[in-house]
């Protein structure tokens, strides 16, 4: 039987991709937003594709207060796209 690969949705674009291929942004529980790198923090956790459009596609759909059901300040977007450019995110 082969073995089934993870897909997740970009809430940026909507592709239904491999979990490998995406970035993992998460809510902590003290609130806090956050790249998860390594996709095994813990946490409430929404996935987008490793491109910046993606990012402000989220950010104009407002597809990241969706997922977490609370509103995000514009700082955090400041800070992801920070993390996007330094490449952090993979």
């Amino acid at each position: 039987m082969a073995k089934k690969i993870p897909v997740r949705q970009c809430i940026g674009c909507g592709e239904m991709k491999d979990k490998k291929e995406m970035i993992r942004v998460i809510r902590t529980k003290e609130g806090e937003i956050t790249l998860d790198p390594t996709g095994r923090k813990n946490g409430r956790g929404a996935y987008l594709c490793a491109c910046a459009e993606c990012l402000q596609r989220a950010k104009k759909s407002r597809g990241l207060e969706r997922s977490f059901k609370t509103s995000i300040p514009v700082s955090v977007y400041e800070n992801l796209e920070k993390e996007f450019q330094s490449g952090n995110g993979k």
